[in-house]
């Protein structure tokens, strides 16, 4: 059963269409390999007008439902998460401007997000405050009109790339409970005292991921989002919205590691048959597509709840853990279909391998997705 819009059908096919003629698997494998921003895949994507989707009609975007921006995500995740990423976690800032921006801040910066001339890159954890966001430490001093900020931010998506403004959450009152002293701030890269060095990871090597280091940097007040203390209702506000995405990013990928698997196993020969012959191979494609398809059932149940702005915490919850999880073990068995062709990028298997590793861990890991959820299971007994 298609779930989808004859509408919502097409819009999916486009931008997967768009990603095999535009983009193209050569150019993400490519950007992987050399560890490059896709500044080029970026651009198409601007010129496609799609940065102007989810931005609301009074701001100059297109206003469209959470649920076609949740496909455009399972689109552009088709080569690799870490492409959508590019895409995605910008817009999880440009949503944070859209809601709680002055109408100075909305002027400044939606317009460029819009046209590809200026990105997001959103700074929440630091070296002791991971999945415990709230115990940042990295503080910003009120001195006059600016705020001098001084601290360690960790995990920071493209923040070292070009035209880029980080909205960055700091602690402006070190005397407030420990989740009311938080407020975000939008802060140029460019800007004096911060030292912005990206990370060898094992995967996210194109969109990259950083560590900051800020000395002294200072940022007038007017950059501030929304009224100081109010920083953990801001980057709390848009999470379902971007874990939603990144979900359909995910079964984007995973649906690829399966059809790559399939492709490889029709052709690859041993014994004197394809290997897909064998059953063995076809149980472990079967489980593969399984996986994907209930991935994706959770990914659009969230999103059409989202869409509603209905609670869906839990729900959203329940996608991001079994969308990733789902990448993660797609394609460790793709790994094992494809053998020892796996371990050449060519192949790009090993890439999605390395990718699905990271999914479980960034935008919030498996262990607090599974907290989310029985919180939510006790709070439906009261």
């Amino acid at each position: 059963m298609n779930f989808l819009t004859e509408d919502q059908a097409v819009w999916l096919d486009t931008v997967n269409r768009f990603m095999e003629n535009e983009i193209t698997r050569e150019y993400i494998r490519a950007r992987d390999m050399e560890r490059e921003y896709p500044y080029e895949a970026y651009e198409k994507v601007a010129k496609a007008g799609w940065l102007r989707l989810l931005i609301p009609e009074s701001a100059g975007g297109d206003g469209c439902g959470v649920l076609e921006y949740i496909l455009m995500a399972e689109g552009l995740g088709r080569f690799g998460f870490d492409f959508a990423a590019s895409i995605v976690v910008p817009t999880f800032t440009a949503m944070n401007i859209v809601h709680f921006g002055t109408e100075g801040q909305k002027a400044k910066y939606l317009a460029p997000f819009m046209e590809g001339k200026l990105r997001f890159s959103i700074s929440i954890s630091e070296p002791s405050a991971g999945s415990d966001a709230a115990a940042t430490r990295t503080r910003a001093r009120r001195d006059g009109d600016d705020y001098v900020i001084r601290g360690q931010k960790l995990w920071c998506s493209g923040a070292h790339a070009r035209d880029v403004v980080i909205a960055m959450l700091v602690r402006t009152d070190p005397d407030a409970p420990k989740h009311k002293g938080l407020s975000v701030l939008l802060v140029p890269n460019t800007t004096s005292g911060l030292d912005i060095r990206k990370l060898p990871t094992l995967s996210r090597r194109s969109t990259g991921t950083t560590e900051i280091f800020i000395d002294d940097a200072r940022v007038p007040v007017d950059q501030r989002l929304g009224a100081e203390g109010q920083g953990w209702e801001i980057v709390g506000s848009n999470l379902r919205l971007e874990r939603a995405a990144i979900s359909a990013a995910y079964v984007g990928n995973a649906q690829t590691v399966v059809n790559d698997a399939i492709r490889f196993a029709r052709q690859r020969e041993q014994f004197g048959h394809p290997i897909y012959d064998f059953q063995v191979i076809k149980h472990m494609l079967a489980e593969m597509q399984t996986q994907v398809d209930a991935a994706r059932l959770l990914v659009y149940r969230a999103a059409e709840l989202a869409s509603r702005d209905m609670p869906c915490d839990r729900e959203v919850a329940m996608a991001k853990l079994f969308a990733s999880e789902t990448l993660q073990s797609t394609s460790r068995m793709g790994m094992q279909i494809l053998g020892g062709h796996s371990m050449l990028p060519e192949a790009d298997m090993e890439r999605y391998f390395r990718e699905g590793m990271q999914c479980t861990i960034g935008g919030g890991t498996s262990q607090i997705q599974r907290s989310i959820i029985a919180k939510s299971m006790l709070a439906s007994l009261n």
